[in-house]
């Protein structure tokens, strides 16, 4: 498992870093754990995962 930070999702979803949070925030894309800062951390693949999901149904 390899984890990523809220700023490389949201560079790799092409979104915002308040994006990424408020999907987090809202169980859309779950986190494992928190950085040293509090901020989540993603498994790479969970986002990968999301985002074929996310453009098969409409976009992010």
């Amino acid at each position: 498992m390899s984890l990523i930070s809220v700023t490389e999702v949201a560079n790799f979803l092409g979104v915002k870093n308040q994006r990424v949070e408020r999907l987090e925030r809202e169980s859309l894309l779950a986190s494992k754990a928190k950085d040293s800062q509090g901020k989540p951390l993603f498994d790479r693949n969970e986002v990968e995962k999301y985002k074929e999901f996310a453009e098969r149904v409409g976009g992010i």
